[in-house]
């Protein structure tokens, strides 16, 4: 029950939902569970999150002018004019908890290739969770 948990909050951290996955993260391998299984369905449940914001984007931009689109359409463009400058690239930053989400959702608007996107995506929130068993890692050997 605890990787399914896991999952479910990655993955919804990963959409425009205000939610964190690493409290639950670090709460499985506090439980003693296996970390290379705790980081594969954290990595699994944050890039699946991440492909809901890229279908939404590529699919509801027609919407755009509309009242409960979450992007206003200046900042809309600004994004799309900050995309085409740095490019597909920035898709290996879609972890960061400010922006990274927004990144994904510019990327479905882009129509960027989708298998590319979720390899990018997935290699930054791989790496994300990656550090984050590290630091804990370090931790519990500072802490022993």
């Amino acid at each position: 029950m605890g990787y399914v948990i896991l999952f479910l909050s990655a993955f919804g951290a990963a959409t425009l939902l205000p939610l964190s996955s690493e409290i639950v993260f670090v709460g499985m391998l506090e439980q003693g569970l296996a970390p290379f299984w705790v980081w594969l369905v954290a990595t699994a449940g944050n890039s699946l999150g991440a492909a809901v914001n890229w279908i939404l984007g590529r699919y509801l931009a027609r919407f755009e002018t509309r009242r409960w689109f979450p992007f206003k359409p200046e900042s809309l463009h600004r994004s799309q004019a900050w995309f085409q400058k740095y490019g597909v690239w920035s898709l290996l930053f879609a972890w960061l908890p400010i922006g990274g989400d927004a990144l994904t959702f510019i990327a479905g608007i882009m129509r960027v290739r989708f298998s590319l996107f979720f390899v990018l995506t997935a290699i930054g929130k791989g790496a994300r969770y990656a550090v984050l068993y590290l630091v804990y890692s370090g931790y519990l050997q500072l802490v022993s």
